[in-house]
């Protein structure tokens, strides 16, 4: 922290804050389910524990203060635990559905800028015995990787924490070039990745505030295991692309089904790395909702994200955004194009969680998942995370520009089955 103990948010960061709007909240949502226990969580306990581990994590504790010519990170004050760690009260709390309509209407409401920018809502118990954790972060304190890293300090009882996964060497690791130079390099990137405009997107669609939330879960060894079946192996955040294309394809119905674009999100954090932020880019890929076949559906995917990888677009793209941070004008016409409905119709991320099980006050954390908002024209947003042998899909919308988000959770489920069943797993 500086003289006058506050910081400037990173460019990242304060672009993703500019984006809040009254529909777009800006925040993301982890759900931690936890196995029954022998009595409900106690509020104050897990409020104590959060609190001790808060000094790890200064922006847990910080602001955005939005009064200056730039939003600086400032002390908050007046910080109070039991503003962040609270219990949900709801009579009505005994099912999964029950369960999916309150973290539905947590997902819309704004978190409150005038404090750090997180919460985690306890909620339950249901009447299996479970409580899950609603754990919201808004994306320009944290994203996916951080957000996890924020769990792990935060609210997990203490483990080894996974590592990021270090990407193959890359010009990030070699001399900076100046932004004339890197922005001079990238055009091939830029046509292989905003260089294909489609044609209607079936999410194109204004949307409120309003959220509708569903959940679907999978046993991540049979992601490993169909990847590996391929002749060229597929990787898991590959299967799980076709999954959901198999799930989009039986929701929209096969007469409707005709290739989507969909925007990757890629997290360019390195191992190490310890602090929140944003440091992320993008691949667009085509999914083949038009092929009938699951398994060539994975392997055209499979195809086109090892190529994309092979020639590092997404560095690219990041690399671009920055250098075009000298010319405001025309970086911002370029994030207008790359987020256009007209470039991709959907966005799909897969953040890796913990590998080993997870506990919070001694309870396993029998599922993660993760929820991301859509944003206008682009209704649907589909968010993964893996935890100890599970992958966790959310999805998101807004009920009014695309209902029945439940029904698009049970595609999911089926189109895996379907996929399990065809790779012989």
């Amino acid at each position: 922290m500086g003289p006058d103990d506050s910081e400037p948010l990173s460019a990242d960061d304060a672009h993703i804050l500019s984006v809040e709007s009254a529909s777009i909240t800006g925040h993301t949502l982890k759900l931690v389910i936890l196995e029954p226990g022998v009595a409900a969580l106690d509020i104050d306990e897990l409020r104590a524990s959060v609190a001790e581990r808060l000094p790890s994590q200064p922006r847990a504790t910080q602001r955005v203060d939005t009064t200056g010519p730039a939003p600086r990170w400032v002390p908050a004050t007046d910080f109070e635990i039991a503003e962040h760690v609270r219990r949900h009260t709801d009579a009505n709390c005994v099912s999964q559905a029950d369960l999916w309509r309150i973290v539905s209407a947590l997902m819309s409401k704004h978190l409150d800028r005038g404090r750090p920018l997180w919460t985690f809502d306890l909620i339950g118990p249901l009447a299996d015995g479970r409580e899950a954790i609603a754990a919201r972060i808004h994306h320009a304190m944290a994203d996916g990787i951080a957000g996890v890293r924020f769990l792990n300090s935060a609210l997990f009882d203490a483990h080894q924490e996974p590592t990021v996964a270090e990407s193959r060497p890359s010009h990030h690791d070699s001399v900076p070039l100046t932004p004339v130079e890197e922005a001079w390099r990238m055009p091939s990137a830029l046509v292989r990745e905003l260089g294909h405009p489609g044609g209607h997107s079936p999410f194109d669609r204004p949307i409120t505030v309003a959220r509708e939330l569903a959940f679907a879960v999978a046993p991540l060894a049979a992601f490993t295991a169909i990847g590996a079946s391929r002749p060229d192996r597929a990787t898991v955040n590959d299967v799980l692309l076709a999954v959901i294309a198999g799930g989009l394809r039986r929701w929209l119905g096969e007469s409707e089904a005709r290739n989507l674009r969909a925007q990757i999100p890629v997290s360019l954090h390195h191992r190490g790395e310890t602090g929140l932020g944003n440091r992320d880019s993008f691949l667009n890929i085509d999914l083949p909702l038009a092929e009938a076949d699951p398994l060539s559906r994975l392997d055209r995917i499979s195809a086109e994200t090892r190529e994309r990888k092979r020639l590092d677009d997404a560095d690219e793209m990041y690399d671009l955004f920055h250098a075009l941070g000298c010319v405001p004008r025309l970086e911002a016409a370029v994030r207008r194009l790359a987020g256009s409905a007209q470039e991709f119709c959907l966005s799909i991320s897969n953040v890796p969680g913990p590998r080993d099980p997870v506990q919070v006050a001694g309870r396993r954390v029998a599922h993660l998942f993760s929820s991301s908002e859509p944003a206008a024209h682009h209704a649907l947003r589909i968010s993964a995370i893996s935890c100890a042998g599970d992958m966790g899909i959310g999805l998101c919308t807004d009920p009014n520009a695309l209902p029945d988000i439940a029904r698009l959770a049970r595609c999911v489920d089926r189109a895996y089955e379907e996929l399990r069943a065809a790779a012989g797993i």
